[in-house]
């Protein structure tokens, strides 16, 4: 297990309910009902919020990455996140899918780039060799 240098953060939030609950964090930023996926109710879901953590989590570790490579991204540059729940023998598990754009850059590029930001990423490093995570360029 990888142990922090340093801690620059610490994100709280207070749950009830679980999936069918409410989230709000501390800082009142996030306050958000939370539903089941495909439930009838008007919440999102833990994997919908670590689809867009994640995303935007690498988003952050590809602009650190090319700002020490000295790499210019593209303005539009995108992800498009999905993360699957399923079973994995008597457990449930997760699976996730990057699939980033970043258009008008060389492929060749790009593929360094992001898996550098791979590498980097928080999201990543926790995931690894935990869940199957694939990042693909679109």
């Amino acid at each position: 297990m990888n142990k922090l240098d340093k801690v620059l953060y610490t994100a709280k939030a207070h749950t009830t309910g679980g999936r069918e609950g409410q989230s709000r964090t501390d800082d009142g930023r996030l306050d958000i009902k939370l539903t089941s996926p495909g439930g009838a109710g008007q919440g999102t879901n833990p994997e919908q919020l670590f689809a867009a953590g994640y995303s935007a989590c690498f988003i952050g570790a590809m602009k650190a990455v090319a700002a020490k490579q000295k790499i210019t991204l593209p303005a539009d540059l995108a992800i498009n996140a999905e993360v699957d729940l399923g079973p994995v023998g008597q457990a449930y598990g997760i699976a996730a899918r990057l699939n980033v754009s970043l258009p008008g850059m060389d492929q060749a590029a790009a593929r360094q780039l992001v898996d550098a930001a791979h590498q980097v990423c928080p999201y990543s490093n926790a995931t690894r060799n935990n869940i199957d995570v694939q990042i693909n360029l679109v």
